[in-house]
C-alpha cells in the first residue's frame, strides 16, 4: 500500500513538473522558434529562447547573416535576451542555438533580395476587352413561323465564352454580327469554339432571320467589354509592373471572371461618394480623366486583381520614394494606414487597425481583417466603399497588402489580402532566393 501511494505521489509530481515546464516561457519560446525563416535584405529579426543561461549561436554563412551585429561564425549569446539577425545579402544560411554543445534549435534562413515599390492609392479607370465574347443570356428570334433561340438550341450556356466563329478568332461584337449575317445569307451553319470553364467545345449553330429587321441572329445576349473604377495598389520601378483592385473583375450577370483579351488603365477623378451603411455598402463615383493618356495595359485578371505594365511612374504618389514590402508572415495585428482618394485625384493617408491576421503559406484572398479607425474617413465614407478596393495597406513603413472587400453589415470593416500574393500574380516572385529559385460592365448586345 505504501509503495503504491509513493508511486502515485511521484507520478503526480512528474505531471506537475511537466506542466510547469510546458507552460514556462523558455519552453514556449523554444516551441515557437521557427524551423525556417524568410527575411528581406536590410531587415532585422529578433529570435528568442528565453533561457537564463549563456549559449552559442553557430552561423553557417556569416557573409549572408550578421548575428548581434557581428559576422563571426560562432557567437556567444545570452539566451535570456533576444538575438538580432541582420541579413546582409540574398542567399541561404543555417543557424543553430547550442547550450554547452547541446543543440537546442536550428533554423534555415532564406534571405530574399531587397524589393521596394511605390505604393499606389490613385483612382484608376479600367477598360477591359474580353478574349472572345461572353454569353450573358438567351433571347428569342421571331423568324415569322416561330420564336427560337439558335444559341440555346446549339447548347450554348450563359457564362460561355465564344472565342472562334468558323476558325476566326473574335473579340468584338461587330465581328460576330458580320459573320452571322454572312452565314445566314448563305443558309449555312457556323462552327463555334466555346470555352466553358476549363473545357473547350465545338458547337454548330444555325442563324435565324429576325422578321422585324431582316438581320440574322444567334439568339444570344453577348458582351465584349467591361469598364469601371478601382484603386492602384503598387508600381515596381524596376520591372514597371503594377497591381490594382485586390480582387477579380467578374461579369455582373454571370459572376464569371472576365478573361482578358486586351485592356488599359487610365486616370480617374473621384466626383462624389455614397456613404456606406449597414446592409448597404457605399460607393465611390468617379469619371475617367484624360482617357487619351493610357497609363498602362492589362494582361491578367486574377483573384487578387488586375496586372500589367505601366508606361511611366504613377503621378500624385503620396510617397516620393519606394517602400519595402512585408512578407505574409511579417504582418501583425495592430495600427496601420491605407492610401486612397476621396476627392478628385489627391491621394491621402488614413488610419486603420489590422484586427486579425490569418497565417497563410499559399495564396488566399482573405488574409486579414481590417477596421477603419480614422474619424475623417468614417465621416466622409462610413468606412470601406466600392471603388476603394486595391488601396494599399502600410504598416511600420512597409507595404503589407491591399483592401479587397467590405463587410456588408459593417462598412467600417472588411478584408485585406497580402501584398505577397499580388506580387506573385504580377510576376514578381518574392518567395525564393536567387539560389533556390466588382466593377460594372458597359453595354450588352443581342446577336
Amino acid at each position: 500500500m505504501i509503495r503504491q501511494n509513493k508511486r502515485k505521489w511521484i507520478g503526480s509530481l512528474l505531471l506537475l513538473l511537466t506542466a510547469l515546464v510546458v507552460c514556462s516561457t523558455p519552453f514556449r519560446d523554444l516551441s515557437s522558434f521557427p524551423r525556417e525563416l524568410r527575411l528581406m535584405e536590410g531587415s532585422l529579426e529578433q529570435l528568442r529562447v528565453s533561457m537564463p543561461v549563456m549559449g552559442t549561436l553557430v552561423n553557417s554563412n556569416p557573409d549572408i547573416l550578421h548575428v548581434n551585429g557581428t559576422e563571426a561564425r560562432e557567437v556567444s549569446v545570452d539566451l535570456s535576451k533576444p538575438m538580432s539577425v541582420e541579413p546582409r545579402r540574398a542567399g541561404e544560411a543555417n543557424l543553430q542555438v547550442k547550450w554547452r554543445n547541446i543543440p537546442l534549435k536550428a533554423v534555415k534562413v532564406n534571405v530574399l533580395p531587397d524589393l521596394r515599390l511605390y505604393p499606389g492609392g490613385q483612382s484608376i479607370g479600367v477598360k477591359l476587352q474580353t478574349a472572345g465574347v461572353l454569353v450573358v443570356g438567351h433571347h428569342l428570334v421571331n423568324n415569322g413561323k416561330e420564336k427560337v433561340s439558335p444559341g440555346e438550341q446549339a447548347g450554348i450556356h450563359v457564362g460561355d465564352m465564344i472565342v472562334k466563329i468558323n476558325d476566326m478568332y473574335i473579340n468584338d461584337m461587330n465581328d460576330v454580327k458580320k459573320l452571322i449575317n454572312e452565314a445566314g445569307k448563305k443558309n449555312s451553319p457556323v462552327q463555334l469554339l466555346v470555352v466553358r470553364g476549363k473545357e473547350k467545345l465545338s458547337l454548330t449553330l444555325h442563324p435565324a432571320k429576325d422578321q422585324k429587321d431582316e438581320e440574322y441572329r444567334m439568339g444570344l445576349y453577348i458582351r465584349d467589354s467591361a469598364a469601371g473604377v478601382g484603386t492602384l495598389t503598387f508600381f515596381d520601378p524596376n520591372s514597371r509592373a503594377y497591381g490594382a483592385l485586390g480582387h477579380v473583375i467578374s461579369d455582373v450577370d454571370t459572376g464569371q471572371a472576365i478573361v482578358v483579351g486586351d485592356g488599359q488603365i487610365v486616370q480617374a477623378s473621384v466626383t462624389s461618394i455614397e456613404k456606406g451603411q449597414s446592409g448597404n455598402p457605399g460607393e465611390k463615383f468617379a469619371r475617367f480623366y484624360n482617357e487619351s493618356e493610357v497609363l498602362g495595359n492589362i494582361t491578367k485578371n486574377t483573384q487578387f486583381g488586375i496586372f500589367g505594365k505601366m508606361k511611366d511612374e504613377p503621378k500624385r504618389s503620396y510617397y516620393n520614394e519606394p517602400l519595402p514590402v512585408a512578407l505574409a508572415e511579417q504582418v501583425e495585428e495592430g495600427p496601420a494606414k491605407i492610401l486612397t482618394v476621396v476627392n478628385g485625384q489627391k491621394v491621402e493617408e488614413f488610419d486603420i487597425e489590422i484586427a486579425n491576421v490569418v497565417k497563410q503559406h499559399f495564396p488566399a484572398t482573405k488574409g486579414m481583417i481590417i477596421k477603419v479607425t480614422d474619424k475623417r474617413l468614417l465621416e466622409k465614407t462610413g468606412g470601406i466603399v466600392q471603388g476603394m478596393s486595391g488601396s494599399p495597406i502600410i504598416q511600420k513603413g512597409k507595404i503589407v497588402g491591399a483592401v479587397t472587400h467590405v463587410f456588408v453589415n459593417d462598412p467600417t470593416s472588411g478584408y485585406g489580402c497580402y501584398i505577397e500574393w499580388m506580387l506573385q500574380d504580377a510576376g514578381i516572385n518574392v518567395r525564393q532566393t536567387p539560389q533556390s529559385q466588382g466593377n460594372n460592365p458597359t453595354t450588352d448586345s443581342a446577336a
